[in-house]
């Protein structure tokens, strides 16, 4: 008798053990896919980790493997032993990353019908006519079947079928398309035993041609990076390319896949956004044709399997293009990874599970490959700066912009003094940037005006008792949304009707505090009424398609100036803006996380970027109430290497990465009391073994989320300390805090590198 150890797609520590009937175990290899039933009633998709001829623990019943769903391996072994990395490291469970690796098409549960690839009716000759003289003959004796004649003469012409060279396969509906006659016809030379009918799988992803375009001759600065990084992968693995915004890196990028491509291996470029992909992939399409793939969770079901399986069954090496999830395809021979603009948090998965960071499970991902990993952004961070002063990354540096297009001038406009001296009544725009808004409408260009809050004002007071309306759900004040008229909760999306009476007090005067962008698109349109402006926010962009159509308005000039949060900097990439207004800085500087001055770095110079134009100088207008802090001077002179020592030295006093590591433990309960006694005893468990790397049990900033309340046990370990010695304390606390008295209603969830 054969078993097969499988792993299921369930948040689960441990494999299990199936047998294998008799019939099945020619079908039945490592890595393909299986079903089980689970439990009473379930059946689930799994994969065969491995097979063998040991009886488990006869006390278990051992029940049989239902169906083989695939028989040949949907995974490589480094695909394992890569899940298996993410798994310890950041303290899942196997079948959590199993879940998130395949695409959902593959994952058959109970009795959803397993993905079968698409097929596609095509037409060729049959055997006894596929013959040049034959064919000739043929159309001799259809001169009295016009049409018949006609048909065949187009099939002719479409295949080739005696030209070698261009023969090409033609689908049925190809044929009656660019013929435009009625199937009837075709169904008559069917019937003759001229043409026939054959299936094949279909393709429903984008293909690329090859166009055979050539590469683009680098700058003189451009070629002296990309020598420098050649000469740092000859000793290290990691490479950190710190390249100003428009400096040209995605050439630099080119040079190099087309240069690992040559030497046949893969290649993956990861990008934070699907919104991003559009542009990147135009480009590098016209380089790497067919040799393209482009793969992110907008992709449908379908769409994800034939790119999964084109790159399982690749007999050629591939570029790939993606974001974050890309890192769990089945990569055989990677050569090179790059990850672009590195410091963006969008490459950090957050729910559900695995909660991973895709830039640096990239950089394991290429280790396990033995392939360079180079990492580029304009504002590295702070993690990666380090590790390349350090020595353990390389680092490679560009500080000219592609054409030598200047830096644009950044001025602060300080609204504290500017509301005191009553400068800024009843308006969010500064003096300074109303008069740069109207002299660049003057010259025709566009403007970009950056606040980082959605919604029309983000509180609702009432002015007799002070009361605030807040979420049912969560711990947070509701933000009121004058287009809809109502107060909305971003968290878990609750929401109730603008109310013009207190539900406290009963009072009539509710105030508003705060402002978003919805205000912002309000007093613009007061300010400029004759000009179109746009909105981009999640409430306006909420599909790939909506967004796409607000940047292409916007880049085509039809409106000229854009409102937007942070989503301005996923993938705007226009020459006629001359003017950026950051509303409000200080929202970005006063969040409580220990990164949120890096963050409000980063994001305030890629904002900056949008005003850098290649024929003139642009304008970039800060608005703050802190127009000395040491980060809005740092902004000012674009000095990240200034931000960087700052922040730097102020983590390794308080023990912040990446000094030091840092894991949170998430608990999660409808019960506060519960919640409150099962973190405190877990923080005591945990001290005894790690004495004062244990942060005791706090409330983060919002602590109540989707009706449960949240308490946080922060820990802080040496970046020396094994991982695995850490998620035995781990296990054996958890092990200890079952027999806890309510512990089962409680949620625990780790994150790593917070």
């Amino acid at each position: 008798m054969k078993y097969a150890e499988v792993i299921l797609p369930l948040p689960l520590a441990r494999i299990f053990t199936y047998s294998i009937p008799d019939e099945m175990i020619p079908f039945v290899r490592n890595y393909c896919l299986v079903t089980v039933p689970f439990g009473s009633k379930r059946t689930y998709t799994a994969i065969v980790k491995a097979i063998h001829d040991r009886r488990p623990d006869s006390s278990f019943e051992c029940k049989e493997i239902s169906a083989v769903l695939v028989d040949s391996p949907v995974i490589f072994p480094i695909q394992m032993r890569f899940w298996e990395w993410i798994t310890s490291y950041y303290l899942c469970n196997t079948g959590d990353v199993y879940k998130a690796a395949l695409p959902p098409g593959f994952l058959v549960n109970d009795n959803k019908k397993h993905y079968t690839p698409p097929k596609e009716v095509f037409i060729r000759l049959t055997t006894v006519c596929n013959d040049e003289d034959v064919l000739n003959a043929l159309f001799s004796s259809l001169k009295r079947a016009k049409q018949q004649e006609r048909m065949l003469l187009a099939f002719a012409e479409l295949s080739k079928p005696f030209q070698p060279e261009l023969t090409r396969e033609i689908s049925r509906k190809e044929l009656l398309k660019v013929n435009g006659m009625h199937a009837s016809v075709l169904d008559g030379l069917i019937k003759r035993g001229i043409l026939e009918t054959y299936e094949k799988e279909s393709s429903q992803i984008q293909l690329y041609s090859d166009n055979n375009c050539e590469l683009t001759v680098l700058t003189e600065a451009q070629q002296t990076a990309l020598y420098e990084i050649q000469a740092v992968f000859k000793t290290k693995s990691v490479c950190l390319l710190h390249g100003i915004s428009a400096c040209g890196k995605t050439e630099i990028y080119t040079h190099l896949i087309h240069d690992t491509l040559q030497q046949g291996h893969h290649v993956l470029y990861l990008l934070p956004e699907i919104a991003v992909t559009d542009k990147i992939t135009e480009r590098l399409s016209r380089v790497f044709g067919s040799k393209l793939l482009v793969c992110h969770s907008g992709l449908s079901d379908n769409k994800r399997i034939e790119v999964w399986n084109r790159l399982l069954h690749a007999g050629e090496s591939m570029l790939v293009v993606g974001v974050r999830s890309s890192i769990f395809l089945p990569f055989e021979n990677i050569g090179l990874v790059i990850v672009d603009d590195e410091h963006d948090t969008s490459y950090r998965q957050q729910d559900p599970t695995p909660r991973y960071h895709a830039r640096n499970a990239a950089i394991m991902l290429a280790h396990l490959h033995g392939a360079r990993t180079l990492l580029g952004s304009a504002t590295p961070s702070l993690e990666s700066y380090y590790n390349a002063g350090s020595k353990k990354y390389g680092f490679v540096s560009m500080k000219t912009r592609y054409g030598n297009a200047p830096d644009p001038q950044i001025l602060i406009a300080n609204i504290k003094d500017l509301k005191r001296r009553k400068m800024m009544k009843d308006s969010l725009f500064s003096p300074i940037l109303k008069e740069k808004m109207e002299d660049a409408l003057k010259r025709d260009e566009q403007i970009v005006i950056f606040q980082n809050r959605r919604g029309f004002t983000l509180v609702m007071e009432c002015k007799s008792c002070g009361h605030v309306v807040r979420c049912m759900n969560c711990d947070v004040s509701l933000t009121c949304h004058k287009q809809t008229n109502r107060l909305v909760c971003h968290y878990c999306g609750y929401s109730v009707a603008i109310q013009a009476v207190c539900p406290s007090c009963g009072g009539k005067e509710m105030k508003a505090a705060g402002f978003g962008t919805e205000k912002v698109e309000e007093e613009i349109a007061t300010l400029f009424p004759d000009v179109r402006s746009s909105r981009l926010d999640f409430d306006t962009a909420r599909t790939r398609g909506a967004f796409q159509r607000i940047l292409n308005s916007f880049e085509l000039g039809k409106s000229k100036i854009l409102i937007g949060t942070q989503m301005l900097t996923k993938g705007l990439d226009t020459k006629q803006v001359s003017v950026v207004g950051v509303l409000n800085a200080d929202s970005l500087m006063n969040v409580p996380d220990f990164r949120s001055h890096e963050r409000a770095f980063q994001l305030m110079m890629q904002i900056s970027r949008l005003a850098c134009r290649s024929n003139q100088q642009g304008t970039v207008v800060i608005q703050t109430s802190q127009p000395e802090h040491a980060l809005i001077q740092a902004v000012k002179e674009f000095d990240y290497k200034r931000m960087a020592i700052e922040q730097l030295n102020e983590r390794k006093t308080f023990g912040y990465p990446p000094y030091f590591r840092l894991i949170v433990l998430v608990f999660r309960s409808g019960n506060e009391k519960i919640l409150e006694q099962i973190t405190a005893r877990y923080a005591e468990l945990l001290q005894a073994e790690l004495e004062e790397r244990v942060i005791p049990p706090f409330a983060p900033p919002v602590n109540r989320l989707q009706a449960l309340h949240v308490r946080h046990i922060m820990l802080k370990i040496e970046t020396n300390l094994p991982v695995p010695h850490i998620r035995g304390i781990l296990d054996k606390v958890f092990s200890q805090m079952k027999s806890f008295a309510g512990f089962s209603k409680v949620d625990l969830h780790y994150e790593v590198d917070n």
